[in-house]
């Protein structure tokens, strides 16, 4: 095959470092997005914190001489940039505000295709903030570690005088029960596991030992099924507590008809009337089937809202949350360093560091203009939500928002992702106000966050004695225009986290 030269000409869209950088501060969550302004202020020496008075900066420059006498040393080389205070306010959305410079000093001719890494060597991703090496860090107080349910049994069992033999069989019942409390083996697995390190060893032994542990803390520890976990706890009452033995006869041989919640079955073996079986059902219900879950902190998730949304003069007013990110700007005094026609190496790195502000500035004021444009235009179509709550809200999908602002439902994705609204409802994800739709009779659209709404007021307001079964809460939705079938009403109800209606059955 002859080998030869051809030229070919092709258009391909290739996103620049400058779009890269906005999509992915786009999805940044607030977190997220402290950490990468803080790692941007670390890394970069021309970004810094805008002062609430700058009256009081200029002072202090003007009285320190080293500042003083590099301004001078910088007066005297011309050309030079004029000194710039761009901030990233998130209040404003005026876009008078930008400096006009900023697309004249960033470089057109840049290559489409080149990464950002390409250009610039930013600093390592670090996930915390940065501190000084000779910091004293308090490890214990801003990191503490969870104690699990091992390490609370452990703790008591180093309290607890035993042998080493029996400290051996407890450290393995230990081991084998699970978060919840419950043990994951049986007492004939334990045993044989223990052979093979005592041969002499006798079940009985094993019995003893886990007696022992089931008295620790929390009570209902380390039991074999959730009738021995009960009737532990029960042990726990005085002997005197009202409808103890009642209780403790219905545990330990009902207890199957009381999960199917046949109150007349048991009412007749019992011997009892109905007020004595709801006195002694509510004895049980103080008791915890689960106690290994009390155990240990939860890891809690803290959300700080990016948008508030509040009613004034009758009208409803969108307004980004100011302490979501620090208001950063371009060092003054660092950009008149600049010399446009010095190609040195300082003063390369000071114009390499100059544009990077430059475009993370402008990144960020892109991410809270989009930000504020889709909320505001969430709350004109969901004030019916904002006024009465999720019974009224309409059904809307990234398509309705992304037609109004003009832009992707990519983009649309990423902004209302992780992404909070403080409302007089509460605190929602920004992802919360979009669902599906569901026809009416009347040819309009009822959005399933609503119908979830009634279904959840239904079954608030049912009579506990006859609960509402799923056949039950179509027709009464039917009743309302509303048709859904029975299998979306179960599916609806499932993801409520609100049992059949069999197990919602109560005597009060």
């Amino acid at each position: 095959m002859k080998q030869s030269l051809q030229l070919k000409l092709g258009q391909q869209l290739t996103m620049t470092p400058q779009l890269q950088q906005a999509i992915r501060l786009l999805q940044l969550s607030t977190l997220d997005l402290q950490a990468e302004i803080q790692e941007a202020l670390d890394s970069n020496p021309m970004l810094e914190v805008t002062e609430e008075d700058g009256s009081d900066r200029t002072e202090s420059n003007d009285s320190d001489e080293s500042s003083q006498s590099k301004n001078e040393q910088a007066e005297k080389t011309e050309p030079r940039d004029e000194p710039e205070d761009l901030s990233a306010n998130s209040q404003d959305n005026d876009s008078s505000q930008t400096d006009s410079d900023w697309n004249d000093d960033i470089p057109t001719d840049l290559a489409v295709d080149t990464s950002w890494d390409d250009v610039y060597q930013n600093a390592p991703a670090n996930t915390g903030l940065s501190r000084p090496e000779n910091e004293d860090y308090d490890y214990d107080s801003r990191r503490p570690v969870t104690e699990t349910l091992q390490d609370h049994l452990y703790w008591q069992l180093n309290l607890t005088p035993m042998s080493e033999n029996d400290r051996l069989i407890a450290e393995t019942i230990i081991d084998a029960v699970e978060p919840s409390g419950m043990l994951n083996q049986s007492v004939e697995e334990i045993f044989q596991g223990l052979l093979k390190f005592n041969e002499e060893l006798e079940e009985d032994e094993v019995m003893a030992v886990l007696h022992r542990v089931q008295q620790f803390d929390p009570p209902g520890v380390a039991c074999q099924d959730v009738r021995e976990c009960l009737l532990i706890q029960l042990r726990q009452f005085a002997d005197d507590t009202p409808w103890l033995s009642t209780a403790r006869e219905l545990v330990e041989n009902f207890l199957d008809l009381l999960g199917a919640r046949d109150f007349k079955q048991l009412m007749r073996k019992l011997k009892i009337k109905e007020a004595e079986l709801q006195a002694a059902i509510q004895l049980i219900q103080s008791l915890n089937p689960r106690p290994g879950e009390s155990v240990g902190s939860d890891n809690t998730e803290y959300v700080v809202p990016d948008v508030f949304v509040r009613k004034h003069n009758d009208r409803w007013m969108v307004e980004l949350n100011p302490d979501i990110a620090p208001k950063i700007r371009v060092n003054p005094d660092y950009a008149a360093l600049v010399k446009r026609a010095d190609s040195s190496s300082d003063n390369t790195f000071l114009r390499d560091n100059l544009q990077e502000a430059r475009w993370f500035l402008k990144s960020l004021q892109s991410r809270n203009e989009t930000l504020l444009k889709v909320a505001t235009c969430i709350v004109e179509k969901q004030q019916g939500f904002l006024e009465n709550g999720p019974v009224s809200m309409k059904p809307m999908v990234l398509h309705d928002v992304a037609e109004v602002v003009e832009m992707h439902e990519s983009t649309i994705s990423r902004v209302t992702t992780q992404k909070y609204m403080h409302t007089p409802q509460g605190i929602f994800e920004l992802k919360y106000f979009f669902s599906s739709h569901v026809a009416t009779e009347a040819g309009g659209e009822c959005s399933s966050t609503a119908i979830r709404a009634i279904i959840k007021k239904l079954v608030s307001s049912e009579n506990p004695r006859k609960p509402l079964s799923d056949s039950r809460i179509t027709d009464l939705l039917s009743d309302q225009g509303i048709k859904v079938a029975r299998r979306t009403i179960a599916k609806y109800r499932e993801s409520l986290s609100i049992p059949p209606s069999n197990e919602r059955k109560r005597l009060v």
